[in-house]
């Protein structure tokens, strides 16, 4: 039967009832307070084996009062709940020394979990030390799914595991690597990103590892590799199953044994990096067909933090549009808001390109509208233009299939049940013949002989379409 005393601080009467009910069904004796003043009196003279406490009191913030607590008795658990469910409330409930933190509402069961938890392996955790005014939130949303990311991120902060972050294009890998960086034991050391979807395949290992001058053909000087810049912080390897498998062997070998060589070099050099790798890609499929390596994968999937599409987690678009407009407005752009109407229009979208897509429309609304509030007809409006814009992939060229799908989506939502006019077939081809021959000939120069090579048309067909769309032919002569 489990035992020991909770100090429960809660200023909300209803919360104050529920854990006094489920914590005594549980076994514990339960002490209960509305203020942080009757909790300090309590922990300085020795009560309690566990506290759990709200962050925001009457009289001060749980926060302020940790410290006190940590230093008087580390060995005593603290549990913060908060309905300031932000991504640095978490991090802030890690550097003042919580040994868990809850949002709210919370799951009863899983705190006499995380209690029955504590009190069987109490420890005194180490508070991060984090510039208090340094507050420009890297991750927004308080949905169920981003609640748990920010706290499995908290819980990493003062580790230097090894974490694999999987999600779509546009949900924001990197913004996450950044926090685990920029908040943790390493923020001291440099960040050092790396795309593989975004470099040559034989030009990878050189990027990683640096190369000697004569490695290969072009390198007229040694050069220095992202482990080496990395040095002492953290390397982001972005779209890891981009990764030839060669290149997959000589990064196995550096997790394996802690050192690296050089292309063309033979002096092993010791490398010290946190390594957080990222993937939008199912990479149990790339080892089922060969082109990734299993051990490999193992090596990086300690710790999985998959990361959800904004369609799954649509609660949150509010905020993050608050947040996007505000850094529009630091920008120098003016101040704007968005009407209930707007934000249900936003949260009909399919979003597939996910935060970063939300996030280019937000600020082409901010720059391109003179209205103060912004109204569901203007959202519908952007929403039907199929601009570069408002989908740019992650580390890789856009697929014009889910480009295509997006704008069809778009298009149809503004007819509601009502279908569109008729015609639909050949204005879409129109609209993709135009830029696909402008591009052809561009990449040409001009001429209208290679570009229709190049299209796989005849040369006739080819002047007949750039007479029909009334494409502008500029011969180049570079």
């Amino acid at each position: 039967m489990p035992t020991g005393t909770i100090l429960v601080a809660d200023d909300d009467a209803a919360i104050r009832t529920v854990l006094n009910q489920a914590l005594s069904r549980a076994g514990y004796t339960v002490r209960l307070t509305s203020n942080a003043t009757t909790l300090w009196r309590w922990v300085s003279s020795g009560d309690g084996d566990l506290v759990i406490s709200d962050v925001v009191m009457p009289d001060e913030n749980v926060f302020d009062v940790l410290p006190r607590i940590k230093k008087l008795r580390p060995e005593l658990p603290v549990i913060v709940m908060s309905a300031q469910n932000t991504f640095m409330t978490a991090i802030r409930a890690s550097e003042k020394g919580a040994y868990e933190y809850l949002p709210k509402p919370f799951d009863l069961k899983e705190l006499i979990t995380i209690v029955g938890r504590a009190l069987s392996e109490p420890k005194a955790r180490p508070a991060l030390q984090h510039e208090e005014g340094a507050e420009n939130i890297p991750l927004v949303g308080r949905s169920p799914a981003m609640q748990e990311i920010y706290r499995v991120l908290a819980r990493l902060m003062q580790t230097d595991l090894t974490v694999m972050i999987n999600g779509e294009s546009g949900t924001g890998k990197e913004l996450v690597a950044r926090a685990l960086h920029d908040y943790g034991k390493r923020r001291n050391g440099p960040f050092v990103a790396i795309n593989m979807a975004a470099i040559p395949r034989d030009l990878i290992e050189a990027e990683l590892f640096g190369h000697e001058k004569g490695a290969f053909t072009g390198a007229q000087n040694r050069s220095s590799g992202r482990f080496e810049q990395a040095d002492g912080g953290t390397l982001f390897l972005d779209e890891i199953g981009d990764m030839p498998l060669e290149a997959q062997t000589r990064l196995l070998r550096v997790l394996q044994q802690g050192e690296y060589t050089t292309v063309g070099g033979r002096t092993p050099i010791k490398t010290d990096v946190r390594i957080i790798a990222a993937t939008n890609k199912d990479l149990s499929q790339l080892i089922h067909q060969g082109l990734f390596r299993e051990d490999l994968y193992y090596r990086l999937n300690v710790v999985p933090i998959r990361l959800p599409p904004l369609r799954e987690r649509s609660e949150d678009i509010a905020d993050l549009v608050r947040h996007f407009f505000k850094l529009a407005e630091q920008e120098g752009l003016p101040p704007k808001q968005i009407d209930q109407a707007g934000l249900d229009r936003l949260r009909r979208h399919r979003w597939p390109g996910n935060v970063r897509e939300l996030e280019n429309l937000i600020r082409r609304l901010a720059a391109l509208y003179p209205q103060d509030v912004i109204t569901a007809p203007l959202i519908d409006q952007e929403l039907a233009q199929p601009t570069a814009n408002s989908y740019e992939a992650e580390g890789s060229d856009p697929n014009l299939g889910d480009s295509v799908e997006r704008y069809l989506n778009s298009y149809f939502d503004n007819f509601g049940e009502a279908l569109p006019p008729p015609g639909l077939y050949h204005r879409i081809l129109r609209e993709v013949e135009y830029p696909l021959i402008s591009a052809a000939l561009a990449a040409t120069r001009g001429n209208q002989i290679k570009a229709a090579e190049l299209l796989g048309v005849n040369r006739n067909t080819l002047r007949k379409k750039v007479k029909d769309l009334d494409i502008q032919v500029i011969r180049s002569s570079r």
